[in-house]
């Protein structure tokens, strides 16, 4: 669903006229939705009082959870999945392409988003909503983002305990992998059903190439200008990375689906993971999430290319 007509940039001054009567009617009701919020609506004083959450991020939902202040999530985006208590959360549209009908419908006193959505927050700005963004661009600042949403939701010892944890993993992957040779790896993003045109990778700075670095891993993306970009089959050739892993974002990627995959990456043989049998795929619905279960994923990337240090029986 795309933004209602009159909403689409807050700078002019738009009117209803001039639309067509669907269009006029739901402009028109999301006015007096608006109004009814503005007048019954009981905002928090503070994030800490907050009762009506709305989670613009899957990854802030499931910190949200693991904090213990789920109970308090009146609205989430089409995207948060997890846990299953989600699944009788009413949904408020996806990421760039919010509801703001649903939205204000809810009557939320708190909006939590990523500080990279900014789009959200241009479009709730006259609502009278309180607002509060968090860093999820990196490991530190998702570490950091869950401090400070126990710090403002009043659940400070749950964020402590939960930070604790994931940083301790963090230093013990890193701790392990210290010393060792990082190898030379492409992190493909989705499955490349024709690896001679369908490639897209993690480049520098990307939330999976840290995690990636932090298994052990040398991107061989790290010299491009783009975030992710799209790959051709020259590149890959002369680069001939070690370990190529297909990130894909399923729950499950059986085994047939693998042989196939793998046999497709046959026709580049001089590549080096190809030759070596090093193909690999870590099949995880989150695994673009930047949330509390990153340490599974960077397990999964650090088994795939340092299999001996990161075996089942270590």
């Amino acid at each position: 669903m795309g933004f209602l007509p009159f909403l689409q940039n807050q700078n002019q001054v738009m009117t209803v006229e001039g639309l067509n009567p669907i269009k006029k009617f739901r402009s028109i009701a999301l006015v007096f939705l608006v109004i009814a919020v503005s007048c019954c609506a009981v905002f928090a004083d503070t994030p800490r009082k907050a009762k009506r959450i709305i989670s613009m991020s899957p990854a802030i939902t499931e910190i949200l959870f693991e904090l213990g202040v789920g109970q308090r999530i009146a609205g989430i985006t089409d995207f948060c999945n997890y846990p299953e208590a989600t699944s009788s959360i009413a949904r408020v549209g996806g990421l760039l392409n919010p509801n703001l009908e649903s939205i204000v419908a809810l009557k939320p006193d708190l909006i939590i988003h990523a500080q990279e959505n900014s789009r959200i927050q241009e479009q709730t700005d006259n609502l009278g909503i309180k607002m509060l963004k968090v860093n999820l661009t990196n490991i530190e600042n998702i570490l950091k983002s869950i401090l400070v949403l126990g710090n403002a939701l009043g659940a400070t010892e749950t964020a402590q305990q939960l930070h604790g944890r994931l940083r301790q993993g963090v230093d013990l992957y890193r701790s392990r992998l210290d010393g060792q040779r990082r190898k030379p790896t492409l992190l493909v993003l989705g499955k490349a059903d024709d690896p001679l045109r369908d490639l897209y990778g993690a480049g520098k700075g990307t939330f999976l190439d840290e995690l990636l670095t932090m298994a052990g891993g040398d991107n061989i993306l790290n010299s491009s200008m783009a975030i992710y970009p799209k790959l051709s089959k020259e590149f890959v050739i002369s680069q001939s990375p070690e370990v190529i892993i297909e990130a894909i974002p399923r729950t499950q990627f059986p085994l047939e689906e693998q042989l196939v995959h793998k046999a497709r990456w046959q026709l580049f043989p001089t590549i080096r993971a190809v030759k070596d049998n090093n193909v690999h795929f870590v099949a995880y619905d989150y695994i673009l999430i930047p949330g509390p279960r990153l340490l599974k994923i960077v397990d999964a990337l650090a088994k795939a290319i340092h299999p001996k240090l990161f075996s089942e029986n270590q």
